[in-house]
């Protein structure tokens, strides 16, 4: 709180460094930090890399004006991208439906993700529109433990349809959506109301996204606190939802019996924003924060 304030103003702040056990002052300027959730580059000379750190608002129009820019550099280089990356490492998640406008980015046609909720009636399925961004050309997507919930919906979509090859480690297995129920001024309740299924049908929940070809990250010696054995999955967490395949079943018999259209029914819309969970324990386990 103390560094915040009017734009363009200054602020003098004191670092010390325990190493020298010295001190020292800088003066930064303040100003906005515009916060970008696509970045491309044309790697190795032809091949389109797109980056994801998180899914937000504005996701799945700024991943749009990166490829339409892609394809300028390159024909202003005078060359043909042969295939893309695209990497969504530690991206915890975010919003529901820029998850699929992301996908379908990149795929003619098919299921891309559907909610199940407790209630049957208010299940939903999204799909796919025609019209491929990159024209069917190679697809290489980057995955790790710290890839979760709206990353994972993408990864599993383009897996399923064959669309893609999965590269990297398995994500962090967050297939679940939260609903905010109002309770007054005073706070509210996040209630798990639905749950995420890949187009094959397969629960995410605990489970996560297996990559097509496993690639561990390469650390010989590990820094303290950073290695496998301190990487934390959704399975992992205290009182977390287990893949689901018995309690799908069982919902499926009682669900008409269910109370809480209103929250579930909120849950599928909204979930853009709850599609987020990622959240903490992804941020946590990716030992990187991509928070919004």
């Amino acid at each position: 709180e103390i560094m915040r304030g009017e734009l363009g103003t200054d602020i003098t702040l004191t670092v010390y460094r325990p190493a020298t056990q010295k001190s020292f002052d800088v003066t930064v300027t303040r100003g906005s930090i515009p916060f970008f959730s696509v970045r491309t580059i044309i790697d190795d000379g032809d091949i389109g890399y797109i980056r994801i750190n998180r899914f937000l608002g504005s996701t799945g129009e700024s991943l749009e004006k990166e490829l339409a820019k892609l394809d300028e550099e390159a024909a202003e280089a005078d060359v043909e991208l042969i295939g893309y990356i695209l990497d969504l490492r530690n991206n915890p998640g975010g919003n529901l439906s820029q998850s699929i406008r992301v996908a379908d980015a990149f795929l003619e046609e098919g299921e891309i993700v559907s909610v199940r909720n407790r209630n049957s009636e208010d299940d939903a399925s999204y799909f796919a529109k025609q019209g491929d961004f990159i024209n069917g050309k190679p697809l290489v997507v980057l995955i790790n433990g710290g890839s979760a919930s709206a990353s994972e919906i993408v990864a599993g979509a383009l897996q399923d349809h064959r669309r893609a090859i999965l590269l990297g480690t398995p994500t962090f297995g967050k297939g679940s959506v939260q609903t905010l129920i109002g309770l007054g001024e005073d706070g509210g309740l996040r209630l798990t109301t639905a749950r995420y299924f890949t187009p094959s049908g397969e629960s995410i929940q605990a489970k996560g996204i297996e990559p097509d070809i496993l690639v561990e990250l390469a650390r010989l010696e590990p820094l303290e606190g950073y290695g496998s054995e301190n990487f934390r999955y959704e399975r992992d967490l205290n009182n977390a939802l287990d893949d689901g395949d018995e309690a799908t079943e069982d919902a499926a018999e009682t669900g008409n019996d269910a109370d809480g259209e209103e929250a579930t029914t909120d849950g599928a819309e909204g979930s853009g924003e709850d599609a987020s969970g990622a959240d903490e324990g992804a941020q946590d386990g990716a030992g990187e924060g991509a928070g919004e």
